[in-house]
């Protein structure tokens, strides 16, 4: 398996990192694509060096580098995952504005009618926010904002942050051992 995941400035870099590891105790191939705001709010927020963050990826590619693999439909893949998705990474794939490869990739990546899944980060929603996300469902982005459940009752951050990574890893049938379901 291959995915592509995009991190971008929006907080909530942790989901990223832990997704990355996720992916990579599962023996999946990542092509890691990070904005500029991205590397900033993961030394930052998360504590991780981008080199650690790096080191998750089987690929890393520069957001500017439109030439790079993932910018193709050719080169085949099992999907994306855009964690943290900021507002305004949101407008450009559900807008068509392919101004970087995040969203070339996302762009290329719904074209193809591969697995897009997107990880809005923002709070409140404004009615533009509601609408892009809509425009984007219509046509079978999965929308997973980072939502923490309560039923697993979490006792640390990291059961919030491991919960919904396997939200996301369920979306591409990959089993997460570190995630509590619901049991009835």
């Amino acid at each position: 398996m291959e995915i592509v995941v995009g991190i971008t400035g929006a907080t909530g870099s942790i989901y990223a990192v832990r997704l990355l590891e996720a992916l990579k105790e599962n023996g999946v191939y990542t092509h890691l694509i990070m904005s500029h705001w991205a590397k900033e709010n993961t030394v930052v927020e998360a504590k991780y060096s981008l080199d650690y963050l790096e080191g998750l990826a089987g690929e890393v590619h520069d957001n500017k580098n439109l030439g790079a693999r993932t910018s193709s439909g050719s080169y085949v893949t099992d999907g994306m995952v855009v964690v943290p998705c900021s507002m305004k990474t949101l407008s450009s794939i559900a807008n068509g504005y392919c101004e970087n490869l995040i969203s070339r990739s996302a762009d290329v990546t719904i074209k193809e009618g591969r697995k897009l899944v997107i990880c809005p980060r923002e709070t409140p929603l404004s009615p533009i926010h509601l609408k892009n996300m809509l425009c984007l469902a219509e046509i079978g982005v999965k929308i997973v904002p980072p939502m923490p459940a309560f039923y697993n009752n979490p006792s640390s951050i990291d059961d919030i942050v491991n919960h919904h990574v396997m939200k996301l890893l369920d979306q591409f049938g990959i089993n997460n051992a570190n995630g509590k379901r619901w049991d009835g």
